[in-house]
Protein backbone atom coordinates (compact mmCIF):
# COMPACT_ATOMS: atom_id res chain seq x y z
CA UNK A 1 0.00 0.00 0.00
CA UNK A 2 1.32 3.41 -0.94
CA UNK A 3 -0.36 6.70 -0.22
CA UNK A 4 0.37 9.33 -2.87
CA UNK A 5 2.92 12.08 -2.19
CA UNK A 6 1.86 15.37 -0.59
CA UNK A 7 -0.24 17.44 -2.96
CA UNK A 8 -0.16 21.13 -3.76
CA UNK A 9 -3.12 23.17 -2.54
CA UNK A 10 -1.86 26.56 -3.80
CA UNK A 11 -4.13 26.78 -6.86
CA UNK A 12 -7.70 26.94 -5.59
CA UNK A 13 -9.09 26.73 -9.13
CA UNK A 14 -7.98 23.11 -9.48
CA UNK A 15 -10.26 20.26 -8.51
CA UNK A 16 -9.11 17.61 -6.03
CA UNK A 17 -8.55 15.33 -9.00
CA UNK A 18 -6.19 17.80 -10.76
CA UNK A 19 -3.85 18.74 -7.90
CA UNK A 20 -0.12 18.33 -8.57
CA UNK A 21 2.55 17.53 -5.97
CA UNK A 22 3.89 20.13 -3.58
CA UNK A 23 7.60 20.92 -3.31
CA UNK A 24 7.75 18.75 -0.17
CA UNK A 25 5.84 15.99 -1.96
CA UNK A 26 8.41 15.91 -4.76
CA UNK A 27 11.29 15.87 -2.26
CA UNK A 28 9.69 13.08 -0.23
CA UNK A 29 8.98 11.14 -3.41
CA UNK A 30 12.66 11.24 -4.35
CA UNK A 31 13.61 10.02 -0.85
CA UNK A 32 11.09 7.18 -0.61
CA UNK A 33 11.60 5.96 -4.17
CA UNK A 34 15.37 5.95 -3.57
CA UNK A 35 14.84 3.87 -0.44
CA UNK A 36 12.67 1.40 -2.36
CA UNK A 37 15.28 1.13 -5.14
CA UNK A 38 18.20 0.64 -2.72
CA UNK A 39 16.20 -1.92 -0.73
CA UNK A 40 15.36 -3.74 -3.96
CA UNK A 41 11.63 -3.45 -3.23
CA UNK A 42 10.11 -3.86 -6.68
CA UNK A 43 6.59 -4.68 -7.79
CA UNK A 44 5.41 -7.10 -10.41
CA UNK A 45 2.46 -4.76 -11.03
CA UNK A 46 1.62 -1.12 -10.24
CA UNK A 47 -2.01 -0.04 -9.86
CA UNK A 48 -2.75 3.62 -9.16
CA UNK A 49 -5.61 6.06 -8.86
CA UNK A 50 -6.17 8.30 -11.86
CA UNK A 51 -5.84 11.48 -9.75
CA UNK A 52 -2.86 13.50 -10.98
CA UNK A 53 -0.94 13.33 -7.67
CA UNK A 54 -1.24 9.53 -7.65
CA UNK A 55 -0.19 9.22 -11.29
CA UNK A 56 2.92 11.33 -10.66
CA UNK A 57 3.73 9.27 -7.56
CA UNK A 58 3.36 6.00 -9.49
CA UNK A 59 5.36 7.22 -12.48
CA UNK A 60 8.30 8.48 -10.42
CA UNK A 61 8.43 5.38 -8.22
CA UNK A 62 8.22 3.08 -11.25
CA UNK A 63 11.12 4.90 -12.91
CA UNK A 64 13.31 4.88 -9.79
CA UNK A 65 12.79 1.16 -9.03
CA UNK A 66 13.24 0.36 -12.74
CA UNK A 67 9.80 -1.20 -13.06
CA UNK A 68 9.53 -2.80 -16.50
CA UNK A 69 5.76 -3.22 -16.74
CA UNK A 70 2.96 -0.83 -17.53
CA UNK A 71 1.52 1.37 -14.78
CA UNK A 72 -2.25 0.81 -14.64
CA UNK A 73 -4.27 3.99 -13.97
CA UNK A 74 -7.64 2.96 -12.56
CA UNK A 75 -10.70 5.09 -12.00
CA UNK A 76 -11.81 2.54 -9.38
CA UNK A 77 -8.91 3.56 -7.11
CA UNK A 78 -10.03 7.19 -6.84
CA UNK A 79 -12.52 7.97 -4.09
CA UNK A 80 -13.61 4.35 -3.63
CA UNK A 81 -14.48 2.29 -0.60
CA UNK A 82 -12.06 -0.41 0.63
CA UNK A 83 -14.42 -3.10 -0.68
CA UNK A 84 -13.89 -1.77 -4.21
CA UNK A 85 -10.12 -1.81 -3.68
CA UNK A 86 -10.31 -5.43 -2.50
CA UNK A 87 -12.36 -6.27 -5.60
CA UNK A 88 -9.69 -4.68 -7.82
CA UNK A 89 -6.96 -6.72 -6.12
CA UNK A 90 -9.01 -9.92 -6.29
CA UNK A 91 -9.22 -9.61 -10.10
CA UNK A 92 -5.45 -9.52 -10.63
CA UNK A 93 -3.64 -12.32 -12.40
CA UNK A 94 -1.84 -14.73 -10.10
CA UNK A 95 1.38 -14.26 -12.05
CA UNK A 96 1.86 -11.08 -9.96
CA UNK A 97 3.36 -11.77 -6.55
CA UNK A 98 3.99 -8.18 -5.54
CA UNK A 99 1.59 -5.33 -6.30
CA UNK A 100 2.04 -1.63 -5.53
CA UNK A 101 -1.41 -0.15 -4.91
CA UNK A 102 -1.21 3.67 -4.87
CA UNK A 103 -4.18 5.55 -3.55
CA UNK A 104 -5.74 8.00 -1.13
CA UNK A 105 -6.80 8.34 2.47
CA UNK A 106 -8.93 7.35 4.24
CA UNK A 107 -9.47 4.38 1.90
CA UNK A 108 -5.85 3.19 1.75
CA UNK A 109 -5.60 3.21 5.57
CA UNK A 110 -8.96 1.46 5.94
CA UNK A 111 -7.93 -1.22 3.45
CA UNK A 112 -4.61 -1.74 5.25
CA UNK A 113 -6.44 -2.24 8.53
CA UNK A 114 -8.76 -4.77 6.90
CA UNK A 115 -5.85 -6.77 5.49
CA UNK A 116 -3.63 -6.85 8.58
CA UNK A 117 -4.19 -7.42 12.28
CA UNK A 118 -2.33 -4.25 13.32
CA UNK A 119 -4.32 -1.05 13.67
CA UNK A 120 -2.80 1.86 11.80
CA UNK A 121 -4.31 5.22 12.69
CA UNK A 122 -3.47 6.93 9.41
CA UNK A 123 -1.04 6.32 6.58
CA UNK A 124 0.79 9.64 6.13
CA UNK A 125 1.43 10.98 2.65
CA UNK A 126 3.93 8.85 0.76
CA UNK A 127 4.04 6.16 3.40
CA UNK A 128 4.65 2.64 2.13
CA UNK A 129 3.18 -0.32 3.96
CA UNK A 130 4.39 -3.75 2.92
CA UNK A 131 1.77 -6.40 3.59
CA UNK A 132 2.49 -10.12 3.39
CA UNK A 133 -0.71 -11.93 2.42
CA UNK A 134 -1.24 -15.61 3.21
CA UNK A 135 -3.01 -16.41 -0.05
CA UNK A 136 -2.30 -18.54 -3.09
CA UNK A 137 -4.47 -16.50 -5.44
CA UNK A 138 -5.50 -12.84 -5.54
CA UNK A 139 -9.08 -14.08 -5.77
CA UNK A 140 -8.62 -15.45 -2.22
CA UNK A 141 -7.91 -12.06 -0.67
CA UNK A 142 -10.01 -11.73 2.47
CA UNK A 143 -10.20 -10.03 5.84
CA UNK A 144 -7.18 -10.14 8.17
CA UNK A 145 -5.22 -12.55 6.02
CA UNK A 146 -1.98 -10.59 6.10
CA UNK A 147 0.75 -9.27 8.32
CA UNK A 148 2.84 -6.12 8.23
CA UNK A 149 6.18 -6.73 6.53
CA UNK A 150 7.51 -3.15 6.73
CA UNK A 151 6.28 0.41 7.13
CA UNK A 152 8.23 3.45 5.94
CA UNK A 153 7.35 7.11 5.75
CA UNK A 154 9.24 10.28 4.80
CA UNK A 155 9.64 11.59 8.36
CA UNK A 156 11.86 8.58 9.16
CA UNK A 157 14.54 10.20 6.98
CA UNK A 158 14.24 13.72 8.41
CA UNK A 159 17.18 13.37 10.83
CA UNK A 160 18.98 10.33 9.51
CA UNK A 161 19.49 9.14 5.99
CA UNK A 162 21.72 6.22 4.99
CA UNK A 163 24.84 7.25 3.06
CA UNK A 164 23.80 5.35 -0.08
CA UNK A 165 20.47 7.20 -0.13
CA UNK A 166 22.25 10.56 0.25
CA UNK A 167 24.54 9.69 -2.64
CA UNK A 168 21.60 8.59 -4.80
CA UNK A 169 19.69 11.78 -4.02
CA UNK A 170 22.73 13.99 -4.71
CA UNK A 171 23.10 12.37 -8.13
CA UNK A 172 19.52 13.27 -9.06
CA UNK A 173 19.88 16.99 -8.31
Amino acid sequence: MIRHAKSDWSDGSLSDFERDLSKRGNKDLETISSYLALSNIKPDLILTSIALRSQITADKISKKVEYKGRVHYLDELYNSRPKTLINVLSLQDDQYESIFLIGHNPEITELSNILIEDNIKKLPTLSVLGIELNIDSWSDISLSEGSMNFFIQPKQFKYYMPTKMKEMLENTI
